[in-house]
C-alpha cells in the first residue's frame, strides 16, 4: 500500500514538473522544473530496487545535465544581453500528440497486463549492469556516445559568435 502511494505521489510530481518544463516563460525555471522532474525519475528507480539507476540518474542528470544547462543559460544571457524567455507555440497540437501516445500506451498495456509479483533478481546487479553494457550492448553504448558528441558539436556550431 505505501508502495503504490509512493508511486502516485511522484507520478503526480513527474507529471506537474514536465508540464511545467514545457509551459514555463522564463528558461531558467524550466531548468529547475526538469531538475525536479529528473529527481522524481530517480525515485521511481528506487521504488523498483535500481538503487544504482537511482544514484546514476542523480549524478549524472539531475546533477551533470542540469549544472550545465544552467551555466550555458548564464553564458547565453550574458553574450546576447538580454533575459532569454521561451514560447510554447503549438501546445494544442503537443497536448494532442501526448493524449494519442498515452492512450496506445495504456492500449499495449491493457492488452497484456503486467505480472502482479515481480521477478527476483539475484547475484550483484551493478556488476550484470556493467557486464551488459561492456559485452552485450557495446555497440548502442559507443553510438550514443557518438550521438552525444554530435549533439556537443552542434551546440558548439550553434553558440559560436557571427562572423
Amino acid at each position: 500500500m505505501g508502495e503504490a502511494i509512493a508511486f502516485w505521489a511522484l507520478a503526480a510530481v513527474l507529471v506537474g514538473s514536465a508540464l511545467a518544463v514545457v509551459l514555463s516563460k522564463n528558461l531558467f525555471h524550466s531548468v529547475l522544473w526538469l531538475a525536479l522532474a529528473l529527481t522524481g525519475t530517480a525515485g521511481v528507480f528506487l521504488l523498483l530496487e535500481a538503487e544504482f539507476i537511482a544514484a546514476v540518474q542523480i549524478l549524472l542528470y539531475a546533477g551533470g545535465v542540469i549544472t550545465i544547462a544552467v551555466f550555458a543559460i548564464v553564458v547565453t544571457e550574458r553574450l546576447v544581453g538580454e533575459r532569454l524567455s521561451q514560447v510554447s507555440r503549438h501546445v494544442g497540437i503537443g497536448a494532442a500528440a501526448a493524449v494519442a501516445l498515452v492512450g496506445i500506451v495504456a492500449s499495449a498495456i491493457a492488452a497484456r497486463p503486467l505480472a502482479q509479483v515481480p521477478p527476483m533478481v539475484e547475484g550483484d546487479l551493478t556488476r550484470a549492469i556493467g557486464e551488459g553494457v561492456l559485452t552485450r550492448f557495446v555497440l548502442p553504448f559507443e553510438l550514443l556516445a557518438l550521438l552525444l558528441l554530435a549533439a556537443l558539436l552542434g551546440a558548439l556550431y550553434f553558440a559560436r559568435p557571427d562572423d
